[in-house]
């Protein structure tokens, strides 16, 4: 079950999520922490699963009903088991998006293929470090039935 989680940006726990997002770094992690509490256009829902927040996803809307997935992180003891996909299915229903779209790296190419993304390479926007766009068009026919 996704939950809003902005207002809570400061816990603990949404925090240590959000760090497994975002790699290594304090200052980062800082800096991100303080763009969730001020804008307004960035959302972050969390996943519990039995009384446990086992996921975070945040997110904010583009133009032409598109949704950019900003963060996406499961807690590495609850990974494999589904979470990562349910957390996109469930903000899929959430906000009704005609698309997803998410920048990653190679490291988490292969999860967004596996659901269905499309994949493109952007190349090496940093230093030795090859980034990805991921897309995913969701079926709004299916949601008429």
């Amino acid at each position: 079950m996704l939950i809003n989680m902005k207002n809570r940006v400061d816990e603990e726990g949404i925090q240590e999520l959000l760090e497994f997002a975002l790699g290594q770094g304090a200052d980062k992690l800082k800096a991100t922490v303080e763009v969730y509490r001020t804008s307004r256009v960035l959302e972050l829902y969390g996943c519990v699963s039995e009384d446990h927040l086992v996921g975070i996803i945040g997110c904010a809307e583009r133009p032409d009903n598109q949704l950019e997935i900003t963060h996406l992180a499961v807690h590495p003891d609850s990974r494999g088991a589904g979470f990562g996909r349910g957390i996109i299915l469930e903000l899929i229903e959430i906000k009704q998006p005609a698309s997803l779209i998410a920048e990653t790296d190679e490291e988490a190419v292969d999860f967004y293929r596996s659901i269905g993304f499309t994949i493109v390479s952007l190349g090496e926007k940093y230093p030795g470090v090859e980034r990805f766009e991921c897309k995913y068009e969701v079926d709004q026919e299916s949601d008429e039935d």
